[in-house]
């Protein structure tokens, strides 16, 4: 019989959590007002996690999918396998953190390519969406070059393929693959292929094969199950299943020897396209299938996901889920707290969603689609100091001069704090510790729970990005000490100030000393 367990505590005056599910970061502190998140039977889209940590020093974790709810000063975690462990007594929300990634996520010690926190990322997805081409992948790579943007990873997304399953180049888009990724090489750009765990029942032979191995994941039935995604209907590989792995990583491994492939990005993995009455090879919960395939990344130093479970701790970038061309909390807005909530479910390798916005269905068949070119800044200068930033939406094309230029200027600064940020990665890969940190985990005397429009990198850098449409100024908080700004003005904390910022400004300021 499944057993249940359940946990009720008390909360303490002033006490917030964050933790559960990535995507929820805007909702992020817990504990002040209502609110419930059930991971057991409605997984994450995004990174999630069984745990969930306070600036009281309070952290709670379980093995097993969770569905927690706060509510009248009281915490309800409960869990249908396994159990729920409270642990208690380590000061503040960095001593809990702390403690919770040495028990149950501990840091594998090494990082994903060091690139990833150089130099900024290209994914192709949204410029060229379902119909990435070798022309127009090398157009792009030699625009970034032209306009004074710093090569990088360039990433070319979906439907490079023959079909989903068939890991061979398009010929009629890719005519001479090897010769394409050998120019990129010397422009500088490393280059990386979308793929992900779906097969095409349409692919016959592909499918057959497959199918008649057992690599494809089964119904209640024992029937191949065909699920409901983006794309369409298709098969879904069986990740426990070692030997569908083994096909698969052979697929990868072919598309790296034969035309110099440095990684992958891998999409989908959802829990929600599996079922808990699925047979698989290991019979699973549908996060931990997703686990399953999170645990693939761990073979290439180049790459990258979005759903995620339980992988806290592992070299994988996280990149968050698909932002809109908003200002909103479905938009720019989310930036900022959903990475600092990546950071604290111990998520530190994390990248933020395409500048802009990744959302396809923004500029898809939506004949009032307006791109906001102020936006499109803002969303620059929020990436550029975060451990990672990734443009897709050509900013040369949608940009005029000035615009353009705000946005070059954003990612050489990111390329300027390269090795700073490298340093916080290796400190992550021993220590668990984010890279950018929320105010209280630095300054946790300083009631800054609630702040959740400017961050840490590392513990020196305070940042502050503009958030709202036609600003030229914004409020920030600093702590006690002293900031040097990157305007050269110095400001003695703590204190509340208004600073100047203009279109062409990302405030941030390094700490000096304490008085």
């Amino acid at each position: 019989m499944m057993r249940k367990d359940q946990l009720c505590i008390e909360q303490f005056e002033g006490e917030y959590w964050w933790g559960g599910d990535i995507d929820e970061g805007v909702c992020m502190p817990f504990g002040e007002t209502k609110h419930q998140r059930d991971l057991i039977i409605n997984g994450s889209g995004n990174q999630a996690v069984p745990f969930l940590v306070s600036n009281k020093g309070r952290y709670i974790w379980s093995d097993e999918p969770i569905r927690f709810e706060f509510t009248n000063n009281s915490l309800m975690v409960g869990c249908e396998r396994g159990s729920i462990q409270l642990h208690e007594g380590y000061g503040n929300l960095r001593g809990a953190f702390r403690a919770a990634a040495q028990t149950y996520f501990q840091s594998s010690g090494t990082i994903p390519d060091p690139n990833f926190f150089r130099v900024p990322q290209y994914n192709l997805w949204i410029e060229l969406q379902y119909e990435p081409t070798q022309a127009k992948t090398l157009l792009y790579a030699e625009q970034v070059l032209a306009n004074g943007m710093p090569p990088g990873i360039i990433m070319i997304d979906d439907n490079w393929m023959e079909d989903y399953g068939v890991w061979k180049f398009r010929s009629d888009r890719f005519p001479t693959p090897k010769a394409m990724v050998d120019t990129l090489h010397e422009m500088g750009f490393q280059v990386m292929l979308w793929t992900c765990p779906f097969v095409s029942p349409d692919n016959a032979a592909n499918f057959r094969y497959l199918e008649r191995q057992g690599y494809l994941l089964k119904d209640e039935r024992g029937e191949t199950a065909i699920r409901r995604w983006w794309n369409g209907y298709s098969a879904v590989l069986d990740c426990t299943n070692e030997a569908a792995v083994a096909w698969y990583e052979g697929e990868l491994h072919q598309l790296m020897k034969d035309y110099g492939i440095d990684g992958f990005k891998f999409d989908a993995g959802d829990p929600q396209f599996y079922r808990e009455s699925d047979q698989s090879a290991v019979p699973l919960h549908p996060n931990a299938h997703c686990e399953a395939w999170t645990r693939i990344g761990l073979r290439y130093a180049l790459n990258e996901y979005r759903a995620c479970w339980k992988s806290a701790g592992l070299p994988l970038v996280q990149r968050l889920g698909d932002k809109n061309h908003s200002w909103d909390a479905a938009g720019l807005a989310s930036l900022i707290p959903n990475s600092l909530a990546q950071g604290l479910a111990g998520y530190a390798f994390t990248c933020p969603d395409m500048i802009g916005g990744g959302q396809i269905g923004d500029v898809e068949n939506n004949p009032s689609f307006r791109l906001d070119q102020e936006l499109f800044v803002r969303y620059a200068q929020c990436s550029a100091l975060l451990p990672m930033m990734q443009f897709s939406t050509a900013p040369w094309r949608v940009l005029d001069s000035d615009h353009l230029s705000y946005c070059v200027e954003a990612a050489k600064l990111h390329e300027s704090f390269g090795e700073e940020i490298l340093k916080l990665a290796f400190h992550a890969a021993q220590t668990g510790e984010p890279i950018i940190r929320h105010m209280s985990y630095v300054f946790p005397e300083g009631n800054y729970e609630q702040i959740k429009t400017q961050f840490m990198l590392g513990d020196h850098i305070l940042v502050a990005p503009v958030l709202e449409k036609g600003a030229r100024s914004r409020e920030i908080t600093f702590p006690v000490g002293t900031w040097q700004g990157d305007d050269g003005r110095t400001i003695m904390g703590p204190c509340v100030q208004e600073v100047d910022a203009p279109l062409s400004r990302l405030p941030w300021y390094r700490w000096i000393s304490t008085l």
